[in-house]
């Protein structure tokens, strides 16, 4: 299961099927989950998504700009077929 930092420093649980379900709101694309940063990274819009308390937080509004260098850290995808 994966795991996001809660605002009060304690990990939450996230549900990997509800990550299974969501794509960028943007592009409608895949998401990478980010588990140093309790993201949810979407490479083509170039924005990476906070979960807080275990609830991904997709408004564009609230996703921090990705970094060419965060670009090279290959991430896990999460869902869909291999």
């Amino acid at each position: 299961m994966l795991v996001a930092d809660g605002r009060d420093g304690r990990k939450a649980d996230v549900d990997p099927k509800l990550l299974e379900l969501l794509a960028c709101p943007l592009t409608k694309g895949p998401l990478t989950w980010d588990p140093e940063r309790s993201e949810l990274v979407s490479r083509v819009a170039k924005l990476a998504y906070p979960v807080r308390d275990g609830i991904p937080v997709m408004l564009p509004s609230e996703a921090r700009t990705i970094s060419a260098e965060d670009m090279l850290t290959p991430q896990p995808r999460l869902g869909g077929p291999s």
